[in-house]
């Protein structure tokens, strides 16, 4: 099955890739290897998502923004190769949990983003991953997430 009919049958259609924020490209292609950059829950009406787990956003809200990141990691992808169909192999995700000092459950909040990337590419998204605490995100948003695809 192909990864746009695993996303058709999962009702996500892919957002237009956002543009960056910074002084940074948001995908760079080297060799067979596409890095994308962090990635934050951008929605349909913007920045979604604003806080810090353990103190004033929940496990699920900050799952929804770790799957928001992946499906805009996906849409960068997409801008980046034309056709999903020529990503090999999702190698690596990085996610970053804005977290109050005593919060310890980044992997609860990255294992969305990870869920939702085994669901649409299959075999090929098995991947190496960290889930980071950190102190404050861009923006406020509660979650950011970065890739290594192969191609």
């Amino acid at each position: 099955m192909s990864i746009e009919d695993r996303l058709a049958e999962m009702n996500i259609t892919l957002p237009n890739a956002a543009a960056p924020a910074a002084n940074y490209v948001p995908f760079v292609i080297s060799g067979n290897y596409l890095y994308v950059s962090g990635q934050i829950p951008m929605g349909a009406n913007g920045i979604e998502y604003i806080g810090k787990l353990g103190e004033n956003t929940s496990i699920e809200d900050g799952q929804a923004a770790a799957k928001l990141c992946a499906i805009n990691i996906l849409a960068q992808a997409k801008s980046a190769l034309g056709d999903l169909e020529n990503i090999k192999r999702l190698v690596k995700l990085v996610g970053f949990v804005s977290s109050a000092p005593d919060f310890v459950d980044q992997p609860k909040i990255i294992n969305s983003a990870s869920d939702f990337m085994v669901a649409a590419l299959g075999d090929r998204g098995a991947h190496a991953r960290s889930a980071v605490g950190v102190a404050a995100l861009p923006f406020g948003v509660a979650v950011e997430v970065d890739a290594i695809i192969e191609i």
